[in-house]
């Protein structure tokens, strides 16, 4: 495959402890970009996002240039500055990579995800997204004699499987919305190589068409200061992902920041700080929060406050409701779907990708992409489907800078966005006695350096019933955080294994606990418990307490975490209910489960 290059990347904390200290490094400095220091001020020029990206030659990587140091952490050093750095690239890596192989010939061999390598087949880790290519996939299959095996993962996982090197056991390429991310981290440029742009879908605000004709926009010609100033005026409110999750968040974070600060290049830090009074007034109007596009789209259609929606073009057009697309005529961010081989993989396979990379950018194949997935082609020549607007819009260009990237995400997690407000309710039953205790306590431990600036945390430990005596709530407080994260861990140290599993009752008073007035922030509960229920309320008298509550507190989701011998059935009820998400924490660790779902609070 000649159509990719791998691109240098900035200097980055190394992969191995990359996951753990992403539980500590999220705030680094007071708390807002103004105080990052230094980095560089690469300026990249703006580039109109109808015009067909070419694929990049194959270039060696230089040696990374080095930033300036970001001003010491509040809270622990060096640890927090790669939570951040890993932050970054986690966004767009909402789906995952692939690697496969160990570069050499040979026959089949399993791995350790179960997935053996077969000539004709690319193990490819992507993103979630992509799920709609299937058809299109199957046509390549047919065409070309070239199967790909998609494995979908979540953004954090993804990052780390690359960066770590573990992508290489077990796959051969990644599909990713975006790489830009992964250039921001060094342990990553050696693992990728041939990156070939496969589709465009720019990051847009999709809006109720009554919202629309209520402001009296023309779509056409929306700024993103316009959007601000509706939402500062209390006349918008909207959904977007979690920057730190999910690509598209990251590229309506950096798509805002570049708009109000009136950047003309790459932001810098002083970009940063000169909009961020505008940036704190335009996440009052974000009402919901999402770890994936996908479940955003779904959330919101529960959702009859909620005026619109960020995501990709592609998505918003798909979507049940009819939403009128805007893309911000002042510019936007671009995902550009590259197929990218992992520098680990056999002969076989890169020479399979590249069959498979050539037919997706045959003229026939981008028609067919862009019909099917509301796209847009790369390739000149092909137009794009008609539901999808011809005029030009500026690209904003991806930060240049480490330091920039993970200041604009600590200022969004602890000083931007509205906080969280969430209720642990921990089954701390006889059967969860032993080892899943130990498990739970390790995985609250770890998830404490998680948690954001002005979050209340509540745990409500729960066995035969809610023990009252053990529910303790804390407030981490900017100016001194430590103090709520260390009673967090002393008080899931303490906890112990008795009684028997009233799941539905103890939902029940976590609702009671969070109040009939929906408060400003991110309000949710997470359920974790290794049983079925065996006490205290059936569930048919949770689903009736539940649907009797009034409409802004059923708007509080409930995200179960299967554990030990949790009934999935019961489980999955409780999160199709209340508007939540399952997480299955029997095919990886605890303590993945509980970080995961951070993107949704």
């Amino acid at each position: 495959m000649n159509h990719g290059t791998t691109r240098p990347v900035a200097d980055r904390t190394a992969p191995g402890a990359a996951r753990r200290v992403t539980a500590r490094l999220r705030r680094t400095a007071a708390g807002t970009v103004a105080r990052l220091a230094g980095g560089r001020n690469d300026r990249h020029d703006s580039r109109d996002t109808t015009a067909a990206p070419a694929p990049r030659p194959t270039a060696a990587a230089p040696a990374p240039r080095p930033t300036s140091a970001v001003p010491a952490p509040r809270r622990t050093t060096a640890a927090r500055a790669a939570r951040a750095a890993t932050a970054v690239l986690a966004l767009a890596l909402l789906a995952t990579a692939c690697s496969g192989g160990d570069g050499g010939d040979g026959g089949d061999r399993p791995d350790r995800h179960g997935m053996e390598y077969r000539t004709g087949t690319l193990r490819v880790l992507a993103s979630s997204e992509l799920a709609d290519m299937g058809p299109i996939l199957d046509e390549a299959a047919k065409a070309t004699g070239v199967t790909v095996r998609p494995t979908y993962a979540g953004t954090l996982d993804a990052v780390e499987r690359i960066a770590s090197g573990e992508a290489d056991k077990g796959y051969d390429a990644v599909w990713l919305s975006s790489n830009d991310y992964l250039r921001l981290r060094p342990d990553t440029a050696k693992r990728i190589t041939d990156e070939t742009p496969i589709m465009t879908s720019p990051v847009a605000l999709g809006v109720r068409p009554a919202t629309v004709a209520r402001l009296g926009w023309d779509p056409a010609k929306v700024t993103w200061s316009q959007l601000h100033r509706a939402v500062a005026d209390g006349r918008l409110t909207y959904g977007m992902t979690d920057p730190k999750r999910s690509n598209s968040g990251f590229s309506a974070l950096v798509s805002v920041a570049s708009g109000l600060s009136g950047a003309q290049s790459a932001l810098t830090e002083q970009d940063v700080t000169k909009a961020t009074p505008r940036l704190k007034e335009f996440f009052t109007g974000q009402k919901l929060t999402s770890g994936s596009s996908g479940w955003l789209a779904t959330a919101y259609a529960r959702r009859t406050d909620v005026d619109a929606l960020v995501n990709y073009e592609s998505v918003l057009l798909s979507a049940p409701e009819k939403l009128t697309v805007i893309r911000p005529s002042d510019g936007v961010v671009t995902a550009d779907y590259p197929f990218t081989l992992l520098t680990s993989a056999r002969t076989e396979a890169k020479a399979a990708a590249d069959r498979l990379t050539t037919y997706l950018r045959s003229p026939d194949a981008q028609r067919r992409i862009t019909a099917t997935t509301l796209r847009r082609p790369v390739v000149a020549g092909v137009r794009p489907a008609s539901a999808l607007a011809r005029d030009p819009r500026r690209e904003l260009p991806f930060p240049g800078s480490r330091a920039v990237a993970d200041g604009l995400l600590d200022a969004y997690d602890n000083t931007l966005r509205r906080p969280s407000r969430t209720v642990y309710v921990l089954d701390t039953s006889g059967s969860m006695g032993g080892e899943r205790l130990d498990r739970l306590k390790s995985a609250l431990a770890e998830l404490t350096g998680d948690f954001r600036d002005r979050e209340e945390v509540t745990l409500m430990p729960f066995g035969s019933s809610v023990k009252q005596d053990e529910v303790r709530t804390h407030t981490v407080d900017p100016a001194s955080p430590e103090a709520a994260l260390d009673a967090i861990r002393a008080d899931s140290r303490r906890l112990s294994a008795s009684g028997g599993t009233a799941v539905y009752s103890s939902l029940r008073e976590a609702y009671r606990f969070l109040g009939e007035t929906p408060s400003d922030s991110f309000t949710s509960v997470v359920l974790m418990t290794d049983g079925e229920n065996t006490d205290g309320d059936p569930a048919s008298a949770f689903d009736a307490f539940y649907r009797s509550l009034p409409a802004g507190q059923r708007r509080t989701p409930v995200f179960p975490i299967l554990f030990g011998d949790s009934d999935r059935g019961e489980l999955d009820h409780i999160a199709s209910l209340t508007g939540g998400k399952l997480f299955d924490a029997t095919r990886g660790s605890l303590d993945g489960a509980f970080e995961e779902i951070r993107g949704y609070q």
